[in-house]
C-alpha cells in the first residue's frame, strides 16, 4: 500500500462519482434512480477504500502516514497528503457520514436530484481534503472550497429563509478566513515554505505567535462555532436540508477543532498558553449560555443546534488544558458528536418527511405508533446528555477530567452543562415521544421503514459501542497526542513558560 496513492483515491473518488453524474441525461424517474445509486456506490466505496487506512495505520507512530507529494505552485508549495492518529478518524467519520446521507436524501429531496448529489460528493472531497491535507496552502483551498457546496446545498434545498440562511453562513466563514490567508502569507515570508511537517518544527517569534494564532482562531472559532461567533450556525441548520444538517454537525464544525490541533497549539505554543484562560471564558459562556438558549426553543432543529453549541464548548476547553486527557477528551468528543448529532437531525428528519413541521408542540405521544423510532430517538438523547455507557460520556468525562486539571473553577462550571444539557434534551423527548396521542395528525403516523432502520441503526450501534469500548479511537490518537503535548510543553520550558502554564 505504501506505492498506491490511498490518500489522493479516497479524496477524489466522490469527484470521479459527481462527473459519472453529470454524464446521466434526463429527469425523470429512471434518470434519478441512476443518479442516487452512483451517488451511494461511490460514497460505499469510498468509505471501504478509506477503512483501509485504519487497517494498515501504524498505531506506535506519531508522524505522517501514507504520505504523497508532488510539485504544485513552483518548488516551495506542494501537493502534499498525509494523515496522522488525530486526521485520520476524522476522514473515516466523513467517509462513514456520507452513505447515510445519501439514502436520507432519497426521497426528501423534489428538485434538481442530480445537482443535489454532485454538490454532496463535491463537498466530501473537499471535507477529506481538509484533514488529509499536508501543505498549508493545500490546506486552505479545501478549507474554503467547502464553503461553495455547503452555500449551494443550503441556499437552494433548503428551507423558506434558505437564501438568508445561506448568505450568513458564507459570510461569517469566509470573513473568518481572510485573515487565516494572511496568517498564512506571513508564515511562508518567515519560514520560506508551506510545508506543515516543517512548520510544526519551525519556531516562530513570540511577537508574532500573537498575531498568527489571532487570524487563525478568527478562521476556527466561526467555524467551530464558539460564542459569540454562533449566530449562524442555528439559522443554517434550519434551513438546510436534513442531510445537509447531519454533514453540517457531523463533519465540518469539526474543521474548528481540528484546526486548533494541527495548527494552534503546535506552531504558537507561547500564543496558546497565553490565549487559554481566554478560550476558557468562551467556552464557559458557550457551554451555559447556549443551554440556557436551547430551553428555550420550540424549533427540535434549533434545539439541536444550540445543542452543539454547547457541546463545542467542552472540545475548545479539553484541547486548551493540553493534557492527555483534555486532549483525548476532545478529539472523542468531536468523533462522538459527529455520530450523534448526526443521528439526531436524521432523527427530526423522519418525522418531518411525514408532518411536515419542526414545531416541538405539533407532536407527542409518539411512542404509541413509533416505537422503534422512540427507541433510537431515547439512545441518541442519552448520549447527547452524556450518559456512562454511550459515546456522549467518554469524551465529556475526559475533557472535564482534563479541564480539572487546569483550573479547577472552568471544570465546575463547565459541569453545569451537563445539568442542562439534560434539562432540555429529556425535554424534547418527553414533548416529543410521550404524553397521549391525541393530536388527529398523528394517529396515521407510520413507524420507520427499512431504509430509516438501515440509517439509524449503524449509528445506535456505534454509539453504545464506543460508550463500552473505545479503546479503538485511544489506540490510534494516542501517539499523535503524545508528541503534540510532548512539543507544546517543551517549547514553553524553552519559554520559560511551563510553570506559568501548568497553575
Amino acid at each position: 500500500m505504501t506505492d498506491w496513492p490511498i490518500l489522493s483515491t479516497v479524496t477524489f473518488l466522490p469527484t470521479v462519482g459527481a462527473l459519472l453524474i453529470l454524464l446521466v441525461r434526463g429527469d425523470d424517474a429512471a434518470a434519478r434512480r441512476n443518479v442516487y445509486w452512483i451517488a451511494l456506490w461511490t460514497t460505499i466505496v469510498t468509505f471501504l477504500v478509506s477503512l483501509l487506512i485504519w487497517i494498515d495505520f501504524d498505531n506506535t507512530s506519531a508522524g505522517f502516514q501514507f504520505v504523497e507529494r508532488t510539485d504544485w505552485l513552483g518548488g516551495k508549495i506542494s501537493y502534499s497528503m498525509g494523515v496522522d492518529g488525530i486526521s485520520m478518524l476524522f476522514v473515516i467519520l466523513t467517509t462513514f457520514l456520507m452513505p447515510i446521507c445519501i439514502v436520507a436524501s432519497k426521497y426528501s429531496v423534489k428538485k434538481r436530484f442530480a445537482e443535489y448529489m454532485v454538490a454532496f460528493l463535491i463537498l466530501e472531497t473537499l471535507m477529506i481534503g481538509v484533514f488529509c491535507a499536508t501543505d498549508l496552502l493545500l490546506f486552505y483551498v479545501f478549507f474554503e472550497g467547502g464553503l461553495i457546496p455547503m452555500f449551494l446545498i443550503i441556499g437552494i434545498w433548503g428551507g423558506t429563509r434558505r437564501v438568508y440562511a445561506a448568505f450568513k453562513f458564507f459570510l461569517y466563514t469566509l470573513l473568518g478566513s481572510v485573515l487565516m490567508l494572511l496568517a498564512i502569507m506571513a508564515m511562508y515570508i518567515q519560514a520560506g515554505t508551506t510545508d506543515i511537517p516543517t512548520l510544526l518544527q519551525f519556531q516562530f517569534p513570540a511577537s508574532m505567535q500573537t498575531w498568527l494564532w489571532i487570524a487563525f482562531f478568527a478562521s476556527f472559532a466561526v467555524k467551530m462555532p464558539m460564542w459569540p461567533v454562533h449566530t449562524w450556525l442555528p439559522d443554517a441548520h434550519v434551513e438546510a436540508p436534513t442531510a445537509g444538517s447531519v454533514i453540517l454537525a457531523g463533519v465540518l464544525l469539526k474543521m474548528g477543532g481540528y484546526g486548533f490541533l494541527r495548527f494552534s497549539l503546535p506552531m504558537f505554543p507561547l500564543a496558546s498558553a497565553d490565549f487559554a484562560p481566554f478560550i476558557y471564558t468562551l467556552s464557559v459562556i458557550a457551554i451555559i449560555y447556549t443551554s440556557l438558549v436551547a430551553l428555550m426553543q420550540q424549533d427540535m432543529k434549533k434545539l439541536i443546534a444550540y445543542s452543539s453549541v454547547a457541546h463545542m464548548g467542552y472540545v475548545t476547553m479539553g484541547i486548551f488544558a493540553m493534557n492527555p486527557q483534555g486532549v483525548e477528551g476532545a478529539i472523542f468528543q468531536m468523533l462522538s458528536h459527529g455520530i450523534v448529532s448526526g443521528a439526531l437531525f436524521l432523527c427530526v428528519g423522519v418525522i418531518y418527511d411525514r408532518m411536515h413541521t419542526r414545531e416541538i408542540a405539533a407532536y407527542g405521544g409518539l411512542v404509541n405508533r413509533m416505537p422503534f423510532y422512540a427507541f433510537a430517538f431515547l439512545v441518541f438523547t442519552m448520549a447527547n446528555v452524556g450518559l456512562p455507557g454511550t459515546s456522549g460520556f467518554v469524551g465529556e468525562f475526559l475533557v472535564l477530567i482534563g479541564v480539572f486539571r487546569a483550573n479547577t473553577w472552568v471544570a465546575a462550571f463547565a459541569t453545569t452543562g451537563v445539568i442542562l444539557s439534560a434539562s432540555y434534551a429529556l425535554w424534547l423527548y418527553r414533548k416529543v415521544i410521550f404524553g397521549a396521542l391525541d393530536k388527529a395528525s398523528l394517529k396515521s403516523i407510520f413507524d420507520l421503514s427499512r431504509r430509516e432502520v438501515a440509517i439509524l441503526v449503524p449509528l445506535v450501534v456505534l454509539t453504545i459501542f464506543f460508550g463500552v469500548y473505545p479503546m479503538p479511537v485511544f489506540n490510534v490518537t494516542g501517539q499523535a497526542v503524545d508528541n503534540l503535548i510532548t512539543n507544546y510543553q517543551a517549547a514553553l520550558s524553552a519559554a520559560g513558560k511551563l510553570a506559568l502554564a501548568a497553575q
